[in-house]
């Protein structure tokens, strides 16, 4: 009896242990549905190998999580129904207080990708020939710019298309081989200076400098409107949004791309960003004060190689002002 009331404290520090730290919490939430290699965490965590073998060795030294071989891959698992109860009380309650991490959400898009890869690649056996190769070989042979100009081409010649925030150009160059004219706002001298020498040539593009806040454009001037990874420089995003939907004409569509709400301080201090991220709700309720109808706003899937913290997608139309 007294040996077993000692070893009380100790079990009881070990598995506090287990959960006192961020990294193998954002692990233990991956691993209790899912069995994974150090390879898919590495990626869905954004962490080097080193840092996530760490993590697992203390989860797997304090009976967290399981790992297996499998030809030349550890996969690791956590089992809850294996685990005494109190420890599985402890955990259920610190997955419910991690459930609104920021963090979490963004590992939660990673490992959906992630595991949409897999089924992809396990698909590629029913291929035959090349055609389980075929965007790769695209790829190689052709580039991937095709595709975005073939997307392109299907806007209206006629558009007139706003970028706002619209930084070194990039997208008014793309832009600009297929409407009217883009009319380019950006706050910076340099950025615009930047864009000026890239759109060289390019006469139907009219550079301007100003705020997005207070955007120099005609109301009702323009049929489209897009803004990508500009709100998160704003300070009044609202404002902005309100200010897309005055230049646009009634039925013109906005468009906007910009930062899910994140955990990284130090990426949005690295950045200059004044906000860490938007969520879906904040942004479709802005785009309905401002105007805008069938308003739609979506989680993108991360890239692979992409470092930066998740993006959405948000699109809605201008209503009649009438």
């Amino acid at each position: 009896m007294t040996r077993a009331v000692a070893a009380q404290p100790e079990t009881l520090l070990s598995w506090m242990e287990g959960l006192a730290d961020p990294t193998r919490l954002r692990l233990l939430r991956l691993l209790e549905r899912h069995e994974l290699g150090v390879v898919d965490l590495c990626d869905v965590l954004q962490a080097p190998q080193s840092t996530v073998s760490r993590h697992l060795k203390v989860l797997g030294d304090g009976g967290w999580v399981r790992g297996r071989r499998e030809g030349t891959t550890n996969l690791y698992r956590m089992i809850l129904d294996e685990l005494e109860a109190p420890a599985r009380r402890l955990w259920l309650l610190a997955r419910e207080q991690t459930d609104t991490w920021s963090t979490v959400a963004q590992d939660r898009l990673r490992l959906e990708r992630r595991l949409r890869e897999r089924e992809e690649k396990g698909g590629e056996a029913f291929f035959a020939g090349a055609a389980g190769e075929w965007d790769k070989v695209r790829s190689e042979l052709y580039g991937q710019a095709f595709g975005v100009e073939a997307m392109l081409a299907m806007l209206p010649a006629g558009y007139v298309v706003a970028d706002l925030g619209c930084g070194t150009g990039r997208m008014s160059e793309q832009l600009a081989g297929h409407v009217k004219q883009v009319i380019a706002v950006d706050n910076s001298p340099a950025m615009l200076k930047a864009a000026k020498k890239r759109l060289e040539g390019r006469e139907n593009v009219d550079l301007r400098r100003g705020e997005v806040e207070a955007l120099p454009i005609e109301s009702g001037s323009c049929d489209a409107a897009v803004l990508v990874l500009v709100l998160t420089y704003v300070a009044e995003p609202a404002k902005g949004i309100g200010e897309t939907a005055r230049v646009l004409k009634p039925g013109g569509r906005g468009v906007i791309v910009d930062l899910l709400p994140h955990d990284r301080p130090e990426f949005r201090r690295v950045m200059g960003q004044k906000h860490m991220g938007f969520s879906p709700g904040d942004v479709e309720r802005w785009m309905g004060e401002a105007g805008f109808a069938r308003v739609s706003c979506r989680a993108l899937p991360p890239e692979p190689a992409a470092k930066g913290p998740a993006l959405f997608l948000a699109a809605g139309v201008r209503l009649d002002r009438t």
